[in-house]
């Protein structure tokens, strides 16, 4: 479903990405962790077609993102926490506009749009104007926009900042339901509590560079910790310490 070979990415004299390589499965909720200015945001920027590598290739469900750019675009959903929504439209307006985009007819926009009030809670936010939303009702609707279409590939781009605990609580009971064969989950967080409940394996950077690469279990085994954010820590360290 993801295969990535040695990205690297430079702005001028910085580099966001260096050499970074990893493979994701069907099936898979796969974590991106980091600090911020890891180079998370960069890497699914890049996945998402939104940028091109400097250098390296990356293939979303088997089609090169800078080669078949449409083609990856078709496959994938994206969030991120800083989209907006038209204020003056309702949530069920953003849906069926979105639904249109992709093609889908009144009758599957309509039931895909009752499954995603069964599965994210939207209640309200359907008939209320954006203008009027809390952050957690405004990222429901965000969330349910990016899958109205039923995407094979989903990235959650720090998706939970700014939520409350409800709407927390419900962005990751959903990413959990997303765990599907031939669906594959991307969730971008540096938050690791969120990583250790619902990601079946992870990838961690630090500053532009791949960390390591595995399941929550194989880095507390490799590092001796207890818990996933002080075995971050323990790995984020040794790297700094081999910069030296």
């Amino acid at each position: 479903m993801l295969d990535i070979q040695d990205i690297t990415k430079t702005y001028g004299k910085f580099t966001a990405l260096k050499g970074v390589s990893f493979s994701a499965g069907e099936g898979e909720v796969f974590g991106l962790l980091g600090p911020n200015g890891a180079g998370k945001t960069t890497l699914l920027r890049i996945l998402a077609t939104l940028l091109s590598p400097t250098s390296g290739h990356a293939r979303v469900g088997g089609h090169e993102v800078t080669e078949s750019p449409e083609a990856v675009r078709r496959l994938i959903g994206v969030v991120n926490g800083g989209m907006g929504l038209p204020a003056r439209l309702t949530g069920r307006e953003v849906l069926r506009s979105f639904a249109g985009l992709y093609g889908l007819n009144r009758e599957t926009t309509e039931a895909r749009i009752a499954q995603l009030d069964a599965q994210l809670d939207l209640g309200r936010t359907l008939d209320v104007r954006a203008g009027e939303y809390s952050t957690g009702m405004k990222q429901k609707v965000v969330i349910a926009r990016a899958v109205i279409h039923d995407p094979t590939v989903l990235i959650l781009d720090e998706a939970a900042s700014g939520l409350d605990i409800f709407a927390r609580r419900t962005l990751l009971d959903f990413v959990q339901a997303t765990r599907a064969p031939g669906r594959l989950t991307l969730y971008s967080t540096h938050v690791m509590s969120e990583a250790e409940e619902v990601c079946d394996r992870v990838a961690i950077l630090h500053q532009g560079q791949l960390v390591t690469v595995g399941t929550i279990p194989e880095i507390l085994a490799r590092t001796g910790q207890s818990n996933l954010e002080r075995a971050f820590f323990t790995l984020v360290k040794g790297e700094d310490a081999r910069a030296v």
